[in-house]
């Protein structure tokens, strides 16, 4: 894991947080609307706090993301796979 500031480090938890909500409420992955509504509401405060975690980076002058260093903490979190979720699945053959 890459040594990240504080600020960077609470930007990736927000993100996955929000990506992980994501992969919940993908009508291409899941049958249950249940869990896919209670994902939904929490996606509400999940994106609030990605907001307020970039707006505390840039009020604290971080004005540049250091992707390549980000891109290696989301890869150190599971966040390939984390992301797949939100994609659509592999058509199956038929």
């Amino acid at each position: 894991m890459p040594a990240l500031t504080r600020a960077e480090s609470e930007l990736i938890d927000r993100y996955l947080a929000a990506v992980d909500l994501l992969g919940r409420i993908n009508p291409g992955r899941h049958e249950d609307t249940y869990s896919g509504l209670r994902a939904a509401q929490a996606l509400v405060r999940a994106a609030a706090e990605l907001r307020d975690a970039l707006a505390l980076m840039h009020r604290r002058g971080e004005t540049e993301l250091h992707t390549a260093t980000l891109a290696r903490a989301l890869r150190a979190l599971d966040g390939e796979r984390r992301a797949a979720r939100v994609t659509l699945p592999p058509e199956e053959a038929s």
